[in-house]
Formats: structure tokens, C-alpha cells, sequence
């Protein structure tokens, strides 16, 4: 008979904190909601410091072009319309980077990841493309 009733109150002691300790429906809704706006918003913070940072990177390009008209300006008049239309090729995608830029729209994790390599992508090429142009500058 003891073995019975200490049987029955340990059963009864699992099966209540089952069930203290199980969830409701409605805190998993909530729990997920809440995950849901915590990553849009850490998403939201890293697509900002992107932003950000490109901008820097764009002002910088836009430093190095004024400092290479300048350059350009006391070059001889066969290698001055060279690099004239080079740089004002440069200069043109450097104003389409930052208008990309500003012009995005998050629409998800995955999108912005695409978004953010070829991003990533043009930046690199274009400052390889005013590498390249101050190398033909100092022969």
C-alpha cells in the first residue's frame, strides 16, 4: 500500500511540473514574435553600420577625385584628356554607388546579403580602378 501511494505522489509530482512547466500556445506566438523583431532589428542595426561605412568609403573616393583633378590639371595636354575621361568614369560610379546605397530597401535577411556582396563587389573594383588610374598618373 506504501509502495502504491508513493508511487502515485511522485507520478503526480512529474505530471505537474510537466505541465508547470510547459509553455502555452500563446507564449510560443509571443517568444516567436519577439525573436522575429529582435533579428529585424539586428538587422535593421547591421544594414545602418553598412551604410554608414560605405558612405565613409564613398566620401573618401570622392576626396581622392578632387585631389586627382588637381594632379590631372598639371599633367601634359596627350595624357590629360585620358585621364579627364577616366576619372569622370570613376566619378560616375562612385555617384551611382551612393545612390544604390541610399536607394535600398530591406526586404529580408537574404536580399541584403546579395545586396551587400555586390555591393561589396563594385566597391572593390572601383578602388582598384583609382589604384590603377594614380599608377598610370605617376608614369
Amino acid at each position: 500500500m506504501k509502495k502504491t501511494i508513493l508511487t502515485l505522489a511522485a507520478t503526480l509530482i512529474m505530471v505537474g511540473a510537466i505541465f508547470s512547466s510547459c509553455k502555452s500556445s500563446e507564449d510560443k506566438v509571443q517568444d516567436a514574435k519577439n525573436q522575429v523583431l529582435e533579428a529585424d532589428q539586428a538587422l535593421a542595426n547591421a544594414i545602418q553600420q553598412f551604410k554608414n561605412e560605405s558612405e565613409a568609403i564613398i566620401s573618401a573616393n570622392e576626396k581622392n577625385i578632387a585631389e586627382l583633378k588637381i594632379k590631372i590639371a598639371k599633367e601634359k595636354k596627350e595624357n590629360k584628356a585620358s585621364y579627364e575621361k577616366k576619372l569622370a568614369e570613376l566619378e560616375q560610379k562612385n555617384s551611382d554607388l551612393r545612390k544604390k546605397l541610399n536607394e535600398y530597401k530591406a526586404e529580408g535577411e537574404d536580399d541584403w546579403n546579395i545586396f551587400k556582396a555586390e555591393f561589396n563587389h563594385d566597391m572593390d573594383e572601383l578602388g582598384k580602378a583609382f589604384k590603377d588610374l594614380t599608377v598610370n598618373n605617376v608614369k
